[in-house]
């Protein structure tokens, strides 16, 4: 798929309010799609291409409003299938061209990229306005209380730097707690974030906490139970939602399951485990590791203990008193996959189901290390962290003077670097073939507590760093801020980047930068397109993006650019001109012009 500047200015339809009536119905439901054409397109006639039970079927298209710069044609169809697969046939004088979630297309193009519409409630409505903070317990804060440590733990000075590498890397202790966490929400409130994702704090015999030793209660190393339930009490009261981190994919050797398991061959709880001789501990773990034996969902007794029962350890976190908003599924992707056994949509959907019948007004979104998108069909994750669609081509674009070593988010090479138009190519067709619900439904990042810090990835360069935050705030999905990406912490690798927050020298901080993600916040937060809108691409090249949100409410354009240089976007063929300025350079035309002297982004509200 190739991408020239003028392409961009063709034929237009996605997932969102402004193209699809209703993007959550019910079988049986009429829903009106629409279709944007801009003025001088030689499309005659337009039809939907889309399927009734396996079979395609066409209806045509009619043309609706116009104006100078485009026209709208529209059709209204009966959803007859919970998914209901559909391209448009643009078609003139004998010629004709496909529209699908990939582009516009002059041949004939596979089903694997057509739009989508699932016939099942959606994401809860909340995310769309959410910006999440994302807290490694550990390191975020501590409240200096002392607790008597176990014998796997080696504590650590709070400001010092992890070790990064070594056989100590996962027991290092900062002490890190609920109390210390709850004694800095002022942070987050300044800041401008309204929600919270933890990840695990179950009791473990780690400091990351991924190999849980219970699943049914708070590590008392961060306070138990109590220290939570107020933390929560008092986040919830001023207005933050909380989401929880969970490994459905395996336990930790810690585990009374594994430890039953293994003491009695006899034991129900044998079947939670895949066992195998030729393994020298006998059972499998993820990726070997011992310390995390692999839960086998062929289990019926596992599914209801982990997330079908009504005491359910998915369902019991979402209840009162914890009052969780949701849960981030570690290894989503591993979970019911072994072999030859693939019952990975089997549990999926009986976790999302769980958290509907318990409460449908929770977020479910997986970690899934790469890119499948029968895991994002719509009816298991809402959404996923969105490494691949946007975390991994921002890196490759922005990276600058970052040649970690088989560390580019797990692959075993250093940092591509590459231009815009490989960039905005790759989140586009991360985005096409999965449904929009899907896109908007992910959790947006540009790092997190398993990757190199966004800072060290660009070098340090705040302009760039600067660059990649209007991007988060601004790209359809749930943005997500790693814990001190906010003042400039750095890292190299995952270990590395896992460092503590010095909140008794913020002068050491990076208050420019930390002044500019507020600014992009406040903007995210209280603007409609950006929390509603669709995406038209406006220009692409080697240095420089620009696109436009829209929603029915509001337009608005971004612009990126990398590095130095004069760029130029022409809004006038999209009958757009700047109305007010929301973030960064100044701009009061239809034509902009920007002369820059380093990596620069801005933000308008156009009309």
């Amino acid at each position: 798929m190739s991408y020239q500047p003028q392409n961009f200015l063709s034929p237009h339809h996605d997932g969102s309010d402004l193209y699809v009536s209703n993007s959550a119905p019910e079988i049986g439901d009429q829903v009106r799609l629409k279709v944007r054409v801009p003025k001088g397109d030689k499309a005659a006639k337009i039809w939907v291409r889309l399927f009734h039970d396996g079979e395609p079927r066409t209806f045509e298209l009619k043309k609706g409003k116009s104006n100078a710069f485009e026209t709208w044609w529209s059709v209204t169809v009966e959803i007859l299938n919970p998914a209901t697969h559909y391209r448009f046939l643009l078609v003139d004088k004998g010629t004709y061209r496909w529209l699908n979630g990939a582009g516009v297309f002059h041949r004939e193009v596979v089903d694997r990229e057509d739009f989508q519409i699932i016939a099942k409630p959606k994401y809860p409505e909340w995310i769309k306005r959410a910006i999440f903070y994302q807290i490694f317990p550990d390191r975020f804060a501590t409240s200096g209380i002392k607790r008597e440590l176990p014998a796997w733990a080696v504590p650590k000075v709070w400001n010092s730097l992890p070790s990064g590498r070594g056989p100590t890397v996962s027991a290092e202790f900062y002490g890190g707690d609920f109390e210390g966490a709850q004694q800095h929400l002022g942070h987050l409130e300044e800041l401008g974030v309204n929600a919270i994702y933890f990840t695990p704090y179950f009791p473990a015999r780690s400091a990351h906490r991924y190999d849980a030793s219970s699943f049914d209660h708070v590590d008392p190393l961060l306070g138990g139970d109590e220290s939570f339930l107020e933390f929560s009490r008092v986040a919830h009261k001023r207005g933050f939602r909380i989401m929880g981190d969970l490994t459905t994919n395996h336990c930790g050797l810690g585990h009374d399951w594994i430890q039953i398991a293994l003491k009695n061959p006899d034991a129900k709880e044998r079947d939670f485990f895949y066992w195998d001789k030729s393994i020298r501990h006998g059972y499998v773990g993820w990726w070997g590791h011992s310390s995390l034996p692999k839960l086998n969902y062929n289990s019926q007794l596992l599914r209801g203990r982990m997330y079908a029962s009504a005491d359910s350890i998915v369902k019991k976190w979402l209840q009162p008193a914890f009052n969780n908003d949701g849960w981030r599924i570690d290894v989503g992707n591993m979970t019911g996959r072994y072999r030859d056994q693939d019952i990975n949509q089997e549990v999926t959907r009986g976790i999302r189901n769980a958290m509907d019948e318990t409460n449908p007004d929770a977020w479910l979104v997986a970690e899934n290390a790469d890119h499948s998108p029968s895991d994002l069909d719509g009816f298991g994750w809402h959404g996923t962290m969105n490494y691949v669609g946007f975390a991994r081509p921002v890196w490759g674009w922005l990276s600058k003077s970052a040649k970690f070593a088989d560390d580019f988010m797990g692959l075993p090479a250093p940092i591509p670097t590459f231009p815009g138009e490989s960039m905005v190519e790759m989140m586009r067709l991360f985005a096409a073939g999965i449904p929009w619900r899907s896109l908007t439904a992910s959790m947006l990042l540009l790092d997190s507590h398993d990757t190199a810090r966004f800072r060290t990835v660009t070098g340090k360069d705040r302009a760039r760093h600067i660059a990649g935050a209007t991007m988060l705030l601004t790209y359809p999905g749930v943005p997500s801020i790693f814990a001190g990406d906010e003042i400039g912490l750095e890292g190299q690798w995952g270990e590395d980047a896992r460092r503590t927050i010095d909140w008794e020298h913020p002068n050491k901080w990076d208050q420019e930068l930390f002044a500019e993600f507020k600014k992009l916040i406040e903007v995210r937060k209280n603007s409609d397109a950006l929390c509603n809108g669709g995406i038209r691409w406006v220009k692409v090249d080697s240095n420089s993006i620009a696109y436009l949100r829209e929603s029915e409410k509001e337009s608005v354009l971004v612009f990126v650019a990398r590095s130095a240089g004069n760029y130029q976007i022409n809004l006038k063929p999209y009958g757009y001109t700047v109305k007010q300025t929301l973030f960064g350079l100044e701009a009061k035309s239809d034509m902009i012009k920007i002369r820059s002297k380093s990596a620069i982004s801005g933000i308008w509200r156009v009309k």
